[in-house]
């Protein structure tokens, strides 16, 4: 299985309902772009919607932090790389990028902590075998690439 190193297949569009009272994209909108990169990562590791069907089992997000570097406007295109950060039997780290197409410039990054879930039982669960074996490949491809200087913050004021 290869996924790319990093993961950078998906790109999207900001669309005008995303536009906010200032003229740019929305806060939450950013996290829907972020969102679907990560589907489209869940998906190449089979641990996406045909997963969900199929086991009962999914992920469930405990914590997330967005930075937000550069606005937005309606129409602009972006571009999302995804990094594996780290994996255990239960969970998985990620980091996300966010480009614009147009420049290259990063517009914003997020982080992400993912509990593997039963779904029936409401409970975190350990990943089964071969899942655990994919995303274990596909975190050791990405332990290559250095880790981004941004991850692990946490919101303070100055002083």
């Amino acid at each position: 299985m290869s996924i790319g190193v990093p993961f950078d297949r998906y790109e999207g569009e900001v669309l005008p309902e995303w536009i906010d009272i200032n003229g740019h994209l929305n806060l939450a909108y950013y996290v829907v772009l972020f969102d679907y990169a990560t589907d489209m990562l869940f998906d190449a590791l089979d641990l996406g919607r045909a997963y969900r069907l199929a086991t009962n089992k999914g992920t469930f997000v405990v914590e997330t932090h967005n930075r937000y570097e550069r606005e937005l406007l309606v129409g602009e295109r972006v571009r999302v790389s995804t990094q594996i950060i780290a994996t255990d039997d239960k969970r998985l780290y990620l980091a996300h990028e966010m480009f614009r197409c147009a420049d290259g410039l990063r517009a914003a990054t997020q982080e992400l902590l993912f509990l593997h879930v039963d779904l029936i039982a409401r409970r975190v669960a350990p990943y089964p075998p071969d899942l655990k074996a994919r995303v274990d490949a596909a975190a050791a491809a990405h332990a290559v690439l250095p880790k981004p200087d941004w991850i692990g913050g946490r919101i303070a004021m100055p002083g």
